[in-house]
């Protein structure tokens, strides 16, 4: 509309029945707008909301067992994984040790921790290979 003095700009704005609204306040001359100021506001809202829907948010789901876990059992906690990473979810593969089972931690959970991966190779990627953590054997898988 051209350049106007603020006083000529809320006159304006006034005569018309909107809001006058300053949209760049570091321009020279500022950059202001004749508007409704509430329907912006519920405009800008909805652009939000219609965003967050969109975005996914990536969840790190956990699966714990332990070394003794039969093998039916295993398997069960694998289709578990399994879905999990369809949803697009990343998996904490957690094998805890209690007692003197700790003894087992190199040998038993390496080798169940090892049969995991090789099931899931076509499904996931390790993220971290098996890592003790304190009395647990940890490790990550996230979706391909």
């Amino acid at each position: 509309m051209g350049i106007f003095t603020a006083e000529e700009a809320r006159q304006m704005a006034y005569n018309e029945g909107l809001d006058l609204v300053e949209m760049s306040a570091n321009a020279d001359p500022p950059v202001c707008r004749i508007m409704n100021y509430d329907k912006f506001r519920y405009e800008q809202k909805k652009k939000q909301q219609e965003a967050k829907k969109k975005q996914t948010v990536i969840e790190t789901k956990e699966i714990k067992f332990r070394p003794k876990t039969e093998e039916h059992d295993l398997n069960f906690k694998i289709g578990h994984i399994k879905k999990f990473l369809s949803q697009k979810n990343k998996v904490k593969l957690t094998m805890r040790f209690r007692g003197r089972e700790i003894v087992y931690a190199q040998t038993l959970g390496l080798e169940a921790m090892n049969k995991i991966m090789e099931t899931l190779e076509e499904d996931a990627i390790i993220l971290q290979p098996p890592k003790m953590e304190g009395r647990q054997l940890v490790m990550f898988v996230g979706p391909k």
